[in-house]
């Protein structure tokens, strides 16, 4: 009779461990996607857009810009050096308003808000503000990098 209870309780316990470790998981993904994003966003305020987004690209990264589609790596590198804003001063700033991640802890999400302004040579400033969503996966070395935005 006590092995049945014994069995009940060990099991109950590896049950609660089991939970407890994937939340602790989850967690420490969250802030860490966080953390990511925040340095992605000041590297684009620092040493620009293109570098930030390259830098923090996976090699098979999506992005949706207008109606159109770039897929990978070298894309992003070509779509960012023909759509090069030499011509005006460029910002981009955002931060996430939220984060979700995987029970496994290797793929997460982000949205907020983010705000584009330019100016262009005659001194006119130009704002677009609008809500980014970016989908975020743990690599093979633990580094986080998008593979959505």
């Amino acid at each position: 009779m006590k092995i049945p209870y014994v069995t009940l309780v060990l099991l109950t316990l590896l049950i609660s461990c089991k939970k407890q470790i994937g939340d602790n998981i989850v967690e420490n993904s969250k802030n860490e996607i966080l953390k990511v994003e925040g340095e992605f966003a000041e590297m684009a305020q620092k040493e620009g857009i293109k570098k930030a987004f390259l830098f923090y690209a996976a090699e098979d990264a999506v992005l949706m810009r207008g109606k159109k589609m770039i897929k990978g790596k070298k894309s992003l590198q070509s779509y960012f050096e023909e759509n090069s804003n030499s011509d005006k001063k460029v910002s981009l700033t955002w931060k996430p308003d939220f984060v979700e991640v995987s029970n496994s802890g290797d793929l997460g999400y982000t949205y907020g808000k983010y705000v584009f302004r330019s100016t262009d040579s005659l001194g006119v400033v130009i704002t677009d503000e609008g809500f980014f969503h970016t989908v975020w996966k743990k690599q093979n070395n633990g580094d986080w990098r998008f593979v959505w935005d």
